[in-house]
């Protein structure tokens, strides 16, 4: 499986804080609006804002504007790409980038 590194990247730096794992978790069960997220968080409104702009950006959850808040759901599409993509990267295949690797004898 040939990869676009590239088009990764963005998720996984939306994944690699704690509250915005916490609220993919959330997530997980459901659509929620910004207040119901900020409850179960302990950050102000500006902060969530931010880590929601993050997550929005990376492809991993969808907006929609609903009055004066928000309502976010997690983009299925991109969560199953994004855990193909780590179980591939993750597993020996026959195109693994490690194949293309000419080893050296310094470490045997």
């Amino acid at each position: 499986m040939k990869h676009s590194y590239t088009e990764y990247v963005s998720a996984f730096k939306a994944l690699s804080d704690e509250t915005r794992l916490k609220i993919i978790d959330m997530l997980s069960c459901g659509e929620l609006c910004a207040c119901d997220i900020l409850e179960g968080v302990s950050i102000s409104q500006s902060t969530l804002s931010y880590h929601m702009k993050t997550l929005v950006e990376s492809g991993l959850v969808n907006s929609v504007r609903d009055g004066a808040w928000m309502r976010y759901t997690l983009n299925s599409e991109k969560k199953d790409a994004v855990l193909a993509f780590l179980a591939d990267i993750t597993s020996e295949t026959e195109d693994c980038i490690c194949k293309s690797i000419e080893k050296k004898d310094c470490c045997r």
